[in-house]
């Protein structure tokens, strides 16, 4: 069975911004214009497609990723012979910050994405940080300047909060023709052309000539854009400097590797809305995304020798595939969302799993349109689809071909920062309850659970108060589990600001066999600045908050006893010495030890080693972290006062504050999380119901000692 369309004709890439700026509103638009919809849904009424949880249609926002695979054909004609059109593969992200790890894993699978701005706002918090996770992966964009219908929206404002925040390589590929309530349309600067969208749902795209009052403006932006083009190779640069014209298509050919490869975020323009320059954007991403063939091989390691081996994206090479993301459906149980990199796959089959390193049934092949399913037999490189069937799968693991295996990188996730306490209602609820919990940390890996083992009770951890509040909520209508939950709690967590050493033995003699363990370690600070892609020793083992190196000469502790020695320090490490939170951030070394011919065991060093890092912790000045967040108040003039100092009471840092409009102050600041739990509630009664707070994880910070002493004293 052969592929129904070339490689080269497909783009796989997301839609992202910040919350409320209209990505559903654009997705919609997408599904619409491309065929796979016939009605517009819209998310103030509740009828969106991308958009099809309870939660998400009840909320206005978007919870989960959602995926849609569909048509397009630039001429804007509808055409049925598939060889004319191109393939997407679009995904459809979240723009809250409590649902981060959806774009974050997202972007791993991507090639390309359109980042919506809002015209009013421009850049917002969650724009910068999901610019960041695209920077990370070296994603493609095109920029979309949405909404510029609204009162207040302008182009240029939010083009230079763009250049200011995010990239000075963005530049204008089009800009309006009006603002507001005099947003008519868009102006191409490349073919200098006006673009208008006529019909019910401007599902007709008129081109014409450009207004007069405009044309001086399109002239002078549209040099910019051909310098900013021309400057990305020797021959246009030569020909503009000699004020040569310059063909459309030399243009579009060095624009598009220059957006391949992340030298140029090319801006566009319009309303998805009121169906103003969607059709548009849909020709920028056949024009200037990657194809699936224009991105560098996917890298992995082979399992058995550690080597770094290359899958190019060709159904010639051995089958690889990495899964994202996993999806409960009520009708075909567990989805497996996975991305072709290299080869085909076919239903019925097995299929390897390097990271667990066993086999499984791929017994069914989805493509995904949002809720709705398309079943296929064979998958290919490239493409995007979820398996039915592999129930020991989980996000980051890698499929293969078991005679070819691969291991590809994994996807990182931040840790949760807050946490509650649930308990099931009944014991009906508490048997299902377990289960429940498991299945929704399976899909969200920032979605943590654990045990209290000295109260018995179950903590649920997340990104934030409404990524608990949906999995609760999820609980009881996906699961029907019914649970009480407590007040949020902090994560915190401990590390230690200077070096230490200790020594410890763990003896113990009961008749017959006894124990010994023996070691000596030296804890310091973590060094954040380790080049991530040095290699490592096999002496040195690194993780996530956590280093160890074995440094002890002569085998005086027998190699096969290392390994719980380090299993040992990572359990001390989870029970800290200044108030019982996780310790982090910490480099321990390994220096001397003994051990006894018959006596010594793993166990035995495992405990020695426990011990002995607890007991260097004590003296190695331990401090308490907490979650600093990066919090954004919109807030009229006449409030900034209190609202400044209100944020300062909270222990808040203000960075800086900015205009927004004729009367809004946008304000910067760095707040400790612990100080924010019911500050929306309260900023709305401080302002009259009138501004607004946009707030994500910045990082981990010291505790101040006398804070630190109270949350120790409230833990004992």
């Amino acid at each position: 069975m052969n592929r129904d369309y070339p490689l080269e004709k497909v783009r796989n890439f997301g839609i992202i911004a910040h919350i409320d700026a209209g990505k559903t509103t654009t997705s919609e638009r997408v599904l619409f214009y491309t065929g796979m919809s016939h009605k517009i849904g819209e998310v103030h009424e509740g009828d969106t497609i991308t958009d099809w949880m309870e939660q998400e249609r009840e909320r206005g926002i978007t919870i989960t990723a959602a995926t849609i695979t569909c048509f397009w054909n630039p001429t804007y004609m509808p055409i049925e012979d598939i060889s004319k059109k191109c393939r997407f593969n679009v995904i459809d992200t979240p723009g809250h910050i409590d649902f981060t790890a959806e774009v974050k894993r997202s972007l791993r699978v991507l090639d390309g994405a359109v980042v919506v701005f809002d015209g009013v706002a421009g850049v917002e918090p969650q724009s910068e940080t999901n610019w960041r996770y695209a920077d990370e992966g070296n994603v493609p964009r095109i920029c979309f300047i949405n909404k510029m219908d609204r009162m207040g929206a302008s182009f240029e404002k939010s083009y230079k909060s763009i250049l200011d925040r995010l990239s000075k390589n963005a530049v204008r590929l089009q800009i309006p023709i009006g603002e507001a309530e005099n947003h008519k349309g868009v102006i191409d600067l490349l073919r200098m052309k006006a673009y208008y969208f006529e019909g019910k749902m401007g599902e007709q795209v008129k081109e014409e000539e450009i207004p007069a009052e405009l044309l001086e403006d399109a002239k002078k932006y549209r040099a910019e854009l051909i310098e900013k083009i021309a400057g990305q190779d020797d021959e246009l640069t030569h020909a503009f400097l000699e004020g040569k014209d310059i063909s459309l298509e030399d243009l579009k050919r060095v624009l598009r590797k220059a957006v391949v490869g992340n030298k140029i975020f090319p801006v566009m323009t319009g309303s998805a809305l009121k169906n103003k320059g969607v059709q548009l954007i849909l020709n920028a991403v056949i024009d200037y995304l990657p194809s699936p063939l224009d991105v560098p091989p996917v890298k992995g390691i082979d399992p058995k020798t550690g080597e770094e081996i290359l899958r190019h994206a060709t159904d010639d090479e051995p089958f690889s595939a990495l899964a994202f993301k996993l999806q409960s459906d009520p009708f075909v149980g567990q989805l497996t969302f996975f991305r072709v990199y290299s080869g085909s796959i076919d239903a019925g089959t097995y299929v390897y799993n390097s990271t667990t390193e066993k086999k499984e049934r791929l017994s069914r092949i989805v493509r995904l349109q949002a809720d709705k399913r398309e079943e296929v037999q064979r998958v290919y490189a490239g493409e995007i689809a979820a398996a039915v069937g592999l129930k020991d799968t989980k996000t980051s693991h890698t499929l293969c071909d078991e005679n070819n295996s691969i291991l590809l990188e994994e996807i990182k996730f931040v840790d949760p920062v807050i946490s509650l306490r649930i308990e099931p209602k009944t014991k009906a609820d508490q048997e299902k309850m377990g289960l429940a919990l498991k299945r929704l940390s399976d899909e969200d890996p920032t979605f943590k659970i654990s045990s209290n083992s000295d109260t018995g009770e179950t903590l649920i951890s997340g990104m934030g108060e409404l990524h608990l509040e949906i999995m609760v909520d999820r609980l009881k209508r996906e699961f029907t589990v019914e649970a009480n939950v407590g007040k949020p709690q902090v994560a915190y967590r401990e590390t230690v600001m200077m070096e230490a050493e200790a020594e410890n033995k763990y003896i113990k003699q009961s008749g017959g066999k006894g124990q010994y363990g023996h070691v000596k370690i030296t804890i310091r600070p973590l060094d954040k600045n380790i080049d991530k892609e040095a290699k490592v020793s096999k002496n040195v083992t690194r993780e996530v908050g956590f280093e160890f190196i074995d440094s002890i000469k002569g085998g005086v502790i027998p190699a096969e006893f290392i390994p719980a020695v380090r299993e040992g320090i990572k359990e001390g490490m989870g029970r800290g010495v200044v108030a019982g939170y996780p310790m982090v951030d910490i480099s321990c070394e390994l220096t001397f030890g003994s051990h006894h011919d018959v006596d010594s065991s793993e166990i035995a060093y495992k405990i020695a080693a426990s011990q002995a890092f607890q007991d260097a912790a004590k003296r190695a000045k331990p401090v308490l972290l907490e979650p600093i967040m990066k919090i954004e108040v919109v807030t009229p003039e006449k409030f900034m006062g209190d609202v400044t100092g209100n944020l300062s009471s909270k222990r808040g840092q203000i960075e800086g504050m900015d205009e927004r409009g004729e009367d809004l102050k946008v304000i910067r600041a760095y707040v400790p999380l612990s100080e924010l739990f019911g500050y929306v509630t309260a900023l709305r009664s401080m302002t009259e119901g009138r501004a607004s707070a946009n707030m994500e994880f910045e990082k981990y910070d010291v505790v101040p000692q006398n804070v630190a002493q109270t949350i120790a004293e409230t833990r004992k």
